[in-house]
């Protein structure tokens, strides 16, 4: 794919997607960068030297949304962690917002795009999901939950959108220096009883985890990459241990995987 036309990012007010909007800009996309609150918006528009539109988009209620009509990438990027704790004890209404702005929300995002690029015969549709779908993580569940249902909706979307010269990808990344990375260092499964042994050990890892993360910066420069280059895979990540756990993923027995998890979290 050349640089040219629009792109649209949702979730662009921090993090990752802030990131991944002002590299397309830098690479020659018209950015629309959608969030919630369109006051944090102003100091990308500054940075990007006027190739960033900011619009508001909460992705729960997405009937608002005003597309380009030269619309070419979309990278579904809102998103929320919460609930590290276990499946018992998982607040329901935790469990359905995770699933109504990971999922739902999304899918209501593409709803209206897929109309228009197949309209036109081309696209990226980018969701970044996460590489914690590739391990058995204790208390991550809901979370997971969340991210491997947009796994599998990719999966859809590859079969149905290839006709129409729409290219699906899914990034799934490892540790990004992230508001999102930071909330997850503490995990509340500690004050469950039964599960504390299982959660300390969990905290005690995250100091490596935090040890080989990549800025947002560095991720998005590999994320829009992945958008240009039309050879990819439609599974990629960007930064070593995503890659790492891919590639391990891809290459690895399903029950070795798990073994390894349960050998690592259990005395």
């Amino acid at each position: 794919m050349e640089a040219h036309g629009s792109a649209l990012v949702t979730g662009a007010s921090r993090g990752i997607g802030r990131a991944v909007a002002l590299e397309l800009a830098a690479r020659g996309f018209s950015v629309v960068a959608t969030m919630r609150d369109t006051a944090a918006g102003a100091a990308l528009v500054d940075e990007a030297q006027g190739q960033i539109t900011v619009r508001p988009l909460d992705v729960t209620d997405p009937g608002t949304i005003d597309l380009p009509d030269d619309l070419r990438v979309l990278v579904n990027n809102a998103g929320f962690q919460d609930a590290y704790l276990p499946v018992e004890t998982v607040p329901l209404d935790r469990l359905r917002a995770l699933l109504e702005t990971n999922v739902v929300g999304q899918v209501a995002v593409m709803q209206q795009v897929i109309p228009l690029m197949r309209s036109r015969g081309e696209g990226v549709l980018c969701t970044i999901t996460s590489s914690s779908v590739l391990l058995a993580s204790p208390f991550f569940a809901a979370y997971r939950a969340s991210k491997a249902a947009m796994s599998a909706v990719c999966e859809s979307l590859l079969v149905e959108l290839a006709p129409f010269g729409i290219r699906v990808v899914e990034i799934l990344p490892g540790p990004v220096d992230t508001d999102g990375l930071a909330h997850s260092s503490y995990v509340p499964a500690v004050e469950v009883p039964a599960y504390r042994d299982q959660a300390e050990r969990m905290m005690a890892s995250r100091d490596q985890v935090r040890a080989v993360m990549v800025s947002p910066a560095q991720a998005a420069v590999r994320i829009v990459d992945t958008i240009l280059d039309d050879g990819a895979p439609m599974r990629s990540s960007c930064d070593p241990m995503g890659d790492a756990l891919l590639e391990r993923w891809r290459h690895t027995p399903d029950q070795e995987l798990l073994s390894g998890a349960l050998a690592r979290y259990l005395r």
